[in-house]
């Protein structure tokens, strides 16, 4: 084969495997990123991925949210901040999603990211009724979530880490919900063929056990799946 051909193959290669991109809406507690590190690391390390692998947009400190030709995978993560509040960088990051919805790459939304996801596609988000929601949590996939691509790999019932006291209060059209619990009936959600939100965190547990929690929670499983996916 001559090297001209060699070089294309791995081209191609590469953007056949694509890249992930972070976007980050905000850091975690000092104490867990002495511990554990950021949002970002953690979802790194859970989907597999070496972090100098992956792109990351801090959108909260007023990043420009653009995709590069080779990303094949999206995760907007959780946040401190509110989606009420309606943070400059928050509606720009909202506008953008719409826009990138249309090119069919797959998207996960985690809390923050799940209601933004919400927001942007016609639904809407507010504070929760019943307070926080924070903790480890029993979380029950519903019919659809046992059918789902993504959700289905995990079991009819699951434990995962949550810590939210905003929620969405109602469905973009034709959304479904794939995952609940008593205090919470969107924890899981599809927007699109290939669109996700979850209310839970994926890339946590109530304890924090960082690489523990890639090896053996469902959080990782779920993450892992949904990089397989993009695949």
């Amino acid at each position: 084969m001559k090297q001209s051909d060699l070089i294309k193959n791995k081209f191609w290669r590469v953007i056949a495997l694509g890249k992930l991109l972070i976007i980050k809406t905000g850091v975690s507690d000092k104490s867990i990123i002495k511990k554990c590190g950021d949002c970002d690391e953690r979802i790194a390390r859970c989907a597999g991925i070496p972090y100098e692998d992956v792109y990351v947009i801090s959108v909260h400190e007023n990043a420009v949210p653009v995709l590069m030709d080779d990303v094949t995978a999206i995760i907007i993560t959780g946040s401190p901040f509110m989606v009420t509040d309606l943070d400059p960088w928050s509606v720009t990051t909202s506008q953008w999603i719409k826009q990138i919805a249309q090119k069919h790459i797959p998207i996960l939304g985690i809390c923050y990211g799940h209601q933004l996801l919400a927001q942007s596609f016609g639904g809407s988000v507010g504070y929760h009724q019943l307070g926080e929601e924070k903790g480890e949590i029993e979380i029950e996939l519903t019919e659809a979530g046992m059918h789902d691509s993504l959700l289905g790999v995990l079991p009819p019932k699951f434990n995962a880490y949550a810590s939210h006291a905003q929620t969405v209060t109602s469905l973009p059209t034709n959304a479904i919900v794939l995952a609940k619990n008593n205090f919470e009936p969107y924890h899981a959600v599809l927007y699109d063929k290939n669109i996700w939100g979850v209310q839970f965190h994926p890339e946590c547990t109530d304890h924090f056990l960082c690489e523990a929690t890639c090896q053996s929670s469902y959080g990782g499983t779920l993450i892992r799946r949904f990089i397989e996916l993009a695949k």
